[in-house]
This record gives C-alpha cells, structure tokens and sequence, in this order.
C-alpha cells in the first residue's frame, strides 16, 4: 500500500491558519493595530474601505522595520516578542505568536512601507495570497504602512459568509474602541470611506471614554481606585440609571490587554445587587495590572481569553472596591469603617464650640416631647366618623320604602357588555364569551394594519419651540445614517451639528416632546437595518408600545367601543407578531364550581 501522509503546502498551511487568526476584517484591524502598538508608536491611523473587504490600512510612527525584519515578518513563527519557553509565562506585549501576518497575507493582498527612524530610505514589500512579488527601497515616513486588499480574494467562500458593511464596520468600531480605551495616551484616528469617524487626542482615561462613547456618559461615571500590593485596579462604572437591557459598555482589561470574563461580570453584577431592575446590567470599563507570571494569555488565538492564578481574589477585589465606590458616591448605603469613632463621641459630648474671635457657642437645644403621639388625632377622627356613618347606616334602614328620596351611590349609565377594570384592563361580553381585553395592544395592530394600507404612519409633523439635541455616540452616529432618509416621511425634522449632536426640530404628530429622546433610543438599540421594511417594523412596533403606555392609561368608554370595533374588523387576532396576547377568555365556568 502506498504512502498517503504528506506534508501541506505553506500557502495551503497558511490559509487553514489563517481561518483561525483572520475570521473577519475587524480580525485584522486587531492584529495591525496590536502590532503598531507593540512598535512604540505614539500617532496611529486607521483608514477602511467598504467595512475593509477592499481595503484595511495601518499608518504609525513606531520604530519601523529593517529591510531584512520587514521580509521575515511575514514568515510563519516569526516574531520580536518573545525568544525563549519562559518568556511565554511573561508575555507583555500585545502579539507573540509570529501568526498574524502571514494569514493575514495568505487570504489577501498585503503591501508594506517600512522605514526605521535613522535608516535614509525604507522598504516596500508586497504580497498576493501568501506568495512574495516583489521587494524594492523606497521613500517613505518613519514608522510602518500597512495596506491589505480585496480580502478573502481567493478564498470566495469565506468572503460570501461576510455580512453586510453596516455588521462588519460595527465589528471594526469594537476593535478599534477596545484598543484606543486601554491606551488613552497614544492618538489614534479612523476614517471610513474617507470620512472621518474617530479623532482621539492624547488625555485622561476619562477623557478617552466620553470621546469614544459621548458626553451624556460623563455625568454618570464613578471612579474605582484600589491599589494593593499583588494587584492595582482603577476605571470607571456608571450609575444605576446608565444600565442598559443590552450588554453594551462592559470592558475589562489587564495589562492593556481587552479581554472576556463571565465570571468578572458577574463579580460587578454582585456589587450592583438591589440598585438595578431585573434584566439590567451596569456599565464599566475596568483596568486590572497584575504581575505577567500570574496570568496566561495563550490560551486562544484571538488572545480574548486570559486565566488568572488568583481569579477568586480578584472577583472579591472587584465587588467590594465597586460596592465601596458606589457608597462614598452616595449611590448605595456604606460603611465607613475608617472613621474614628473617638472623634464621633468627642462630637456629640463636647456641649460647645470655639468661634473665630475666641469666644465661646453654644450648641444649640432641641426640646423633644417624648409623649407625643401623633396617631392619636387620627385615631380620634377616625372613630368619629365611623360613628357618623353607624347613625347614617340606622337612620337609612327605616326609609328603605323610599329609595328615591337617598342615592348614597350614584350609578353609573353603562353597557353591560363592557366595563373597564381597575388594573386598565377592559372586560368584554362577547357573545356566551367574557373576554379580558389589553387596549394597547389591540390598539398596535390596528395602528400597524392601518400603517399597511397607507403606506405611511405618520407624514403629519409640528414643530418644537425649542430644539431638542441628542449626543450621539460613533455607533449611534453610523445607525443614523443608515436611517435618517426614512425620517423626514415620518414627520422628524433632523439636523446633525459638530460633535456629533442631533438636532431634533420637529417631530411626528402624536409624540410628546418628553417622548422623543427615548423614542431614538429605541430606535438606536437594532444593530442594523438591513432593509427599509426591517427599519418600518422595529419602528411600527416602537411607535405603538409609546402610544399604548400613554393613551390608554385613561380613554374614555366611547373610543374603547371603537377601538374594538375595529380590532374586530381585523378578524380578532388574538396574538401580537411578538407572540403577546391581545386578550383573555375569562373562565367563569371555573369560579361557578368553586361557589
């Protein structure tokens, strides 16, 4: 029998490696920016064409390669960070394994301008789907140029798996904040398709988060500080009113390194117990430096995933430093267990105080009655009027005879078909049937139904007396313009001003002005809209949720008989598209037994 074990080809080897390295543009956006951070650049700039499916590059001002350095770099196992076994248990750079760059040229088109800071002239090297071209001297600024094109360009199925721009852009902003975050004092720019979507300038980690997250955050942020001796932690968490039902702003990082931990995130869900409503979770964006040798980040190759030898110590670190900061900033109670009880005691014992010209004041009385009982006046009126109503209650039983001479209760004229419960319900006597009705959902269907045949919801606008603004964040700022052409056929009038401010100048008829900042909230939470439909039901469905909330906490009985004529006309659906009941069949076979 013949041999059928072979050794792989290495473009062939480096492709498979590269399915593992570079499984999306944002993948690569990772690794170059890693890599220009690694190289002691202070400046570096991040230019995407097309979500980077045409084009990813990478400008900074490191240290630059050498002409040799340049050509090695794109060899499999080749790297500067690491020399030995033990430097892998002390990794303290961002790249280490020597894989990046040469998958990322196995499934693109890669060209590089190299040029060390002392060197007269750099390096251009360019390479197509993991095979050299060519290597020529050239003049070029200090630092590393990057360029990778026509990603997957031969590997067609992989590039047909890619999503939409809108999705693979989004995955770039996350790798590109997750970066920028843990290194606030380096510049860094993004531009995409030639418009400029991040210019961060060197300052202060708070500084960084409210440019990269925007200025509504800031008021919110509560600083966590603690510094002991194996461990040093400091960041930021938002107050209970910035959690979110999504999880958004949640960023832990060691050494500057992002990475993921459900078992961290749970550490600051514990410390947030009995401050947030159940489905919420807080905002924080963490830094832990820690002894390299006490944690391992070869453990994946996207380098998400870190083990700590202490992970119990640090989950205790994070919940009390949190639950502590929360205190002092008076968002839950705390204890203060360094201050002196001595002095409290002093405090409260000394009967005077000194005042500015060396006199003594005297500490002001307060004379308390200690038998006051203020219950007992209520008590009095109360039995006084349960008299009042024992002799109404006699003198009324002799003049039964008479009813219409007292009408202690004024009836109401009503329908006995339909009566509206006291908890907004509506009961409905529908044939032999007793229904329990929800308005407000049946008020959404007919409202979507009469959307349907329009072709429009609501064209009709009014102008606000003052402009509303809502400062959006870079994410936000790109879901606006996936749908800001839809607006102005729903009645919004919006502008967008510098630093990226919504202008909000008129708005739907029907909407409060109290209503609109949490209507675009509402609105900014779908990832995409991939299509104008897509857009028109997330929002159909918000606009009936605000008009349910608001209209029917009062109707009068006339619009509820008209409403359910018309849900009738519907056919009487009984399920909302998301599945929720409109109405209820009442049981009342089931109580008739139990009496």
């Amino acid at each position: 029998m013949s041999d059928i074990i072979q050794l792989l080809p290495d473009h062939v080897a480096n492709q498979i490696a590269a399915g593992e390295v570079v499984q999306r543009p944002a993948s690569i956006v990772k690794e170059l920016l890693e890599n220009s951070i690694d190289a002691e650049a202070t400046k570096i700039e991040l230019i995407i064409r097309d979500a980077g499916k045409n084009l990813i590059q990478v400008v900074d001002d490191g240290k630059g390669m050498s002409e040799t350095d340049a050509r090695m770099a794109f060899e499999r196992h080749a790297t500067s960070k690491i020399r030995g076994t033990e430097d892998i248990f002390k990794i303290a750079t961002k790249g280490f394994r020597g894989e990046a760059l040469a998958s990322i040229a196995a499934v693109s088109q890669v060209e590089l301008k190299t040029k060390q800071k002392n060197a007269e002239v750099g390096t251009n090297i360019y390479i197509e789907g993991g095979v050299f071209q060519f290597q020529d001297p050239v003049q070029t600024a200090d630092g590393c140029n990057f360029l990778v094109k026509n990603l997957f360009y031969n590997v067609p199925a992989r590039r047909k798996f890619l999503k939409n721009n809108n999705v693979e852009f989004r995955h770039v902003i996350d790798e590109f904040q997750r970066v920028a975050l843990a290194h606030e004092n380096l510049e860094f720019s993004l531009f995409h398709d030639d418009e400029a979507v991040f210019r961060l300038r060197k300052g202060s980690q708070m500084q960084r988060i409210v440019d990269i997250f925007g200025r509504k955050l800031q008021p919110l942020l509560i600083p966590i500080k603690e510094d002991i001796i194996w461990c040093k932690l400091h960041g930021f968490v938002a107050k209970p009113e910035g959690a979110k039902k999504t999880r958004g702003e949640q960023f832990l990082f060691v050494n500057g390194r992002y990475f993921k931990s459900p078992y961290f995130n749970k550490a600051v869900q514990e410390a947030f117990e009995g401050l947030l409503l159940p489905g919420y979770v807080p905002s924080f964006f963490l830094f832990l430096n820690l002894d390299p040798e006490k944690i391992d980040v070869n453990i994946h190759p996207q380098k998400t995933e870190v083990k700590f030898e202490d992970e119990h110590l640090i989950f205790a670190l994070l919940r009390s430093t949190i639950k502590r900061s929360l205190g002092i900033y008076n968002v839950a109670p705390s204890l203060d267990f360094e201050r002196d009880p001595e002095l409290d005691s002093m405090m409260n014992s000394s009967p005077s105080k000194s005042n500015g010209s060396g006199g003594m004041l005297k500490m002001p009385e307060i004379i308390v009655d200690k038998d006051y009982n203020p219950f007992l006046e209520e008590r009095e009126v109360a039995q006084a009027e349960i008299q009042n109503l024992t002799e109404m209650y006699h003198q009324n039983i002799n003049i039964t005879a008479e009813p219409s001479k007292i009408n202690l209760f004024e009836e109401e004229d009503f329908d006995e078909d339909l009566m509206r419960l006291p908890n907004g319900y509506w009961l409905f006597n529908q044939g032999d049937r007793t229904l329990m009705l929800d308005l407000g959902r049946m008020h959404r269907l007919v409202v979507a139904e009469n959307s349907k045949s329009t072709k429009k919801t609501n064209n009709h606008s009014h102008s606000l007396l003052f402009s509303l603004e809502y400062h959006m964040n870079e994410i936000e700022h790109v879901k606006y313009k996936s749908f800001k052409k839809y607006l102005p056929g729903l009645g919004f009038e919006t502008t967008t001003a510098h630093g990226n401010v919504l202008r909000i100048d008129a708005v739907p008829e029907g909407m409060k002005e109290t209503q609109v900042i949490k209507f675009l909230e509402n609105l900014f939470e779908i990832l995409e809209y991939k299509t104008e439909e897509e857009f028109m039901q997330h929002y159909q469905n918000q606009w009936g949720k605000m008009n349910s909330k608001s209209r029917f906490d009062f109707i009068y009985k006339a619009d509820a008989e008209q409403l359910i004529k018309d849900f009738t006309a519907l056919g009487y659906p009984e399920f909302l598209p998301t599945g929720k009941r409109c109405f209820y069949e009442v049981p009342f076979n089931d109580f008739k037994n139990k009496f």
